[in-house]
């Protein structure tokens, strides 16, 4: 009986061995599980604006973590905080690791200059140098960007810009500063070159641009339209464009388009130093614009015209009550987001005419909503993507510095709602330029 309870545990215990062993071989190790949750709904991002990026980790077993940036560690935390004010592409990465090994997940951000995408107000300063200002999508204001991109300024009475070629044009009327005409990187505003002595003597005050190419710089001035070219450093006169409206010029289907003689639009093709085509109106033109389908907008007399802009015919033509025919503002009198239009006619009163329903309506009259708006300063613009409404005033020319506005109007609702305004900014603001428009 002994014997047998003997050989009884010695049977056990190899079968309690043999248990261990089978239990070591059919371990199986579990590395950890990571994803990156983009918390910001994004992968691009302005220079020094932020991505948010969270960390999610599966391990059944203790485990660590590490964020990393193009191969550099960049953080332990649960959420990385993403900024850079460098721009182009970047990798990040996040691995975790515990005692039965790691795994890695990626993901890529473009990081694109601050400047990209936004509202520009443009100054012509008060007898002095012009200023831009920018406005971000967000609603962040930020003056003189292109003094504290360059520590240099622009040229005196700035009047007008053009963005082409990733470059922003910017023209001054009395030269000075870094030029009559500067080139800057649209993303950064860093000056690329700035042209004074090549147009002080073949100019005459220039005030408005337009650019098809490079070479294809076009500049209205008191004489007319002239193409500047920055690589042989000549100025060409454009035949049949004397007495050229100061106002804005329109780019549509690789043309430049120019108000002259008030009731006459001309068309200028690249590489001919005469005009194309002339389109002729019954009244005065107030507005020359660009259509978000490569047409054109016109406002002529009280009618707003849709132009074809390969053909030069009238598509459509809206008699519009009440329209302010003046056509003395270096502004374009109307402003549009598709075929939404907007107008005040240099007062505090805005319209909105929407063309496919022929259909005008008041919407709001500045002066009850915003302080200090005894005088407008140019015409009102529409955001082609928000739709909001901006319009620049000013309170009195003694204190402008002080009492002035820059002032965003929000229809999308039943009521008008002033969405921003901004106080203490302009400088005799030339107009206001939305990057959208020039996409």
């Amino acid at each position: 009986m002994k014997k047998n309870l003997i050989y009884f545990s010695l049977f056990v215990f190899a079968g309690l061995v043999a248990s261990c062993s089978d239990d070591d071989e059919k371990y199986t190790p579990i590395p950890p599980v990571v994803s990156i949750e983009n918390t910001s709904g994004t992968l691009s991002v302005a220079q020094e604006d932020t991505l948010y990026f969270k960390a999610n980790i599966e391990s059944p077993i203790e485990s660590s973590f590490q964020w990393s940036v193009n191969g550099k560690e960049a953080s332990t935390d649960s959420i990385l905080k993403f900024t850079s004010e460098e721009m182009g592409k970047f990798e990040i990465a996040l691995t975790a690791k515990n005692a039965d090994g790691e795994h890695s997940a990626t993901t890529s951000v473009e990081v694109y200059g601050k400047y990209k995408y936004g509202t520009f107000v443009l100054n012509e300063g008060s007898s002095s140098n012009g200023t831009l200002i920018f406005i971000s999508p967000k609603g962040g204001i930020t003056d003189s960007i292109y003094y504290k991109a360059n520590g240099s300024f622009l040229g005196g009475v700035s009047q007008d810009l053009f963005i082409a070629n990733n470059k922003m044009y910017i023209v001054s009327q009395n030269g000075g500063g870094d030029g009559f005409l500067v080139i800057a990187n649209a993303e950064t505003l860093k000056k690329e070159v700035g042209y004074q002595d090549e147009l002080k003597t073949t100019l005459s005050w220039p005030t408005h641009i337009a650019v098809l190419g490079e070479n294809d710089i076009y500049l209205r001035d008191n004489n007319g339209v002239s193409l500047f070219n920055p690589s042989s450093k000549t100025v060409t006169f454009i035949k049949g464009t004397k007495n050229a409206r100061k106002n804005r010029m329109a780019v549509a289907d690789n043309k430049v388009f120019a108000s002259t003689n008030s009731k006459t639009i001309v068309t200028i093709e690249t590489g001919k130093d005469t005009i194309s085509h002339t389109i002729e109106f019954d009244d005065a033109i107030s507005g020359l614009i660009k259509a978000s389908d490569g047409n054109l907008w016109v406002s002529s007399g009280k009618k707003i015209m849709k132009i074809n802009a390969k053909d030069y015919s009238v598509m459509q033509e809206n008699e519009v009550e009440p329209f302010s025919s003046i056509s003395y503002l270096s502004t374009p009198a109307i402003s549009a987001k598709g075929d939404t239009l907007y107008f005040s006619g240099g007062t505090t009163k805005i319209y909105r005419h929407v063309f496919s329903k022929n259909q005008t309506d008041f919407m709001v009259d500045a002066s009850t909503m915003v302080d200090n708006t005894n005088y407008v300063y140019n015409n009102l613009a529409v955001n082609p993507v928000s739709g909001e409404v901006v319009l620049n005033t000013i309170g009195d020319y003694k204190n402008y510095d002080e009492t002035n506005n820059i002032s965003f109007f929000d229809f999308s609702g039943s009521e008008p709602k002033l969405s921003a305004n901004y106080i203490g900014h302009t400088r005799f603001p030339a107009g206001i330029f939305f990057t959208y428009n020039f996409e």
